[in-house]
């Protein structure tokens, strides 16, 4: 990913422009020493299709963050947070949308992680990131995972 796209991101931003999109995702940890997490790879039609991202999707209309971190959860990956946290929010202007990314570290959950829209998962931990390719928005994420002690703990 060449530096000029992850430095478009603005990381926790204070103002963003009215049309943008509202998009949770989740860092779903494999154990509670923090050593792999889960991403899915976008399908094919869609935005970005084929990059690697965490799972995750559009909030929608009178939903928190919350209420759409549980139900994107459930619809994509079969499973439910008991317990998560928000870690970072990425805004950034991509030419055709502007997106804003609510990532939320997930710990605890219920059900058996499976892919419930035909798209691929699969857990890596931070030293395999670089194998993937992420959306630009994702990239500050990654970094933050890698550099705050996050993975592996």
């Amino acid at each position: 990913m060449p530096s000029t796209e992850a430095s478009k991101a603005i990381i926790n931003p204070t103002t963003i422009a009215e049309d943008h999109i509202h998009v949770v995702a989740a860092i779903i940890w494999s154990n509670p020493l923090r050593q792999q997490f889960l991403i899915s790879q976008r399908q094919k039609g869609k935005h970005l299709e084929d990059y690697w991202e965490f799972p995750g999707g559009k909030l929608e209309k009178k939903e928190s963050p919350w209420q759409c971190l549980q139900r994107e959860l459930r619809e994509e990956v079969n499973i439910l947070p008991n317990r998560a946290s928000p870690f970072m929010q990425v805004y950034y202007r991509y030419p055709e949308r502007n997106i804003l990314l609510d990532t939320w570290l997930v710990d605890e959950y219920e059900g058996e992680i499976e892919a419930r829209e035909q798209q691929a998962i699969m857990w890596i931990d931070i030293t395999q990131a670089d194998d993937y390719r992420f959306p630009p928005a994702d990239i500050p994420i990654i970094e933050a995972i890698r550099n705050s002690g996050k993975a592996g703990t």
